[in-house]
């Protein structure tokens, strides 16, 4: 297959979670391959520094420059938003104008046993690790069948999906909905030629894995190490080409799957 496949000029990407990890890596690896990538994110200070990434990466001198009309598209955007407000993240993919490609990988982290979780833990890890999916997925796929665009819904699922992971109830409850939404929607759009696929990441080094003091970080990686095959970690990078494989040509064929970049440490069938 020619490497045209994975060229994404002259198409729209919307990339929720950009101001750091995955989503920032995934934004600027988009921008690199050609697409107009509008970032959104609560933090407003990391996606000013994605936006720069990105400047950097596709050679645009003038950061500046980056959030301005380019060849009758935006190169890149910042919308600050929380994907748990449906109102507003349908406000910010509309104005972003019809997607080819929609990541949804905002996600937060929130530990607690069985036992120990209560209605707040439950609530606001399924707003933003769920229902901001939702919220994502139905805008994009709107516009995409009301614009006629073929388009790419990418969900971040997890590792967690594929075992029981004490104290994390929360997160790997809602990232198994995330798997059945996205297979759910790969049925329902597959009429309008719009693929929906999910990447369900191994340990990754982010922020959100960075949620331990030092020693207890470095016990975490060295277990996850320990049990690859590939003996280390993810990158965000890593998870990044992922997305790109998926929201490119060279998937074309491929929907209502779940892609699994985990190192090996998970091979279920």
């Amino acid at each position: 297959m020619a490497l045209t496949a994975y060229d994404l000029t002259g198409r729209t990407a919307f990339v929720t979670g950009a101001a750091s990890g995955i989503g920032r890596a995934t934004a600027v690896l988009l921008a690199q391959a050609g697409a107009a990538v509008h970032c959104a994110d609560t933090d407003e200070k990391g996606l000013h520094k994605t936006l720069s990434l990105i400047a950097t990466a596709t050679n645009v001198t003038d950061t500046a420059q980056i959030q301005t009309q380019a060849q009758d598209q935006v190169h890149a955007q910042a919308h600050v938003v929380d994907v748990s407000d449906r109102s507003a993240l349908h406000a910010a993919v509309h104005a972003a104008g019809p997607l080819h490609i929609m990541a949804a990988i905002a996600g937060i982290m929130h530990s607690s046993s069985v036992l120990e979780t209560t209605d707040e833990d439950l609530d606001r890890v399924l707003a933003v690790n769920f229902k901001g999916v939702l919220y994502a997925c139905q805008a994009a796929a709107r516009g995409m069948i009301d614009a006629g665009i073929a388009g790419s819904l990418i969900t971040m699922a997890s590792g967690a999906v594929d075992a029981g992971n004490p104290g994390l109830l929360c997160y790997g409850a809602a990232k198994a909905a995330v798997v059945q939404l996205t297979r759910t929607l790969a049925a329902e759009l597959g009429n309008y030629s719009i693929r929906v696929n999910t990447v369900a990441p191994g340990w990754v080094r982010s922020p959100m894995t960075d949620r331990h003091d030092e020693t207890l970080q470095q016990k975490a990686e060295a277990a996850m190490v320990r049990l690859s095959p590939l003996g280390r970690v993810g990158e965000p990078e890593d998870i990044a080409h992922a997305v790109l494989y998926l929201a490119s040509d060279a998937s074309s064929f491929t929907t209502g799957q779940i892609l699994r970049p985990n190192g090996g440490v998970a091979m279920p069938w």
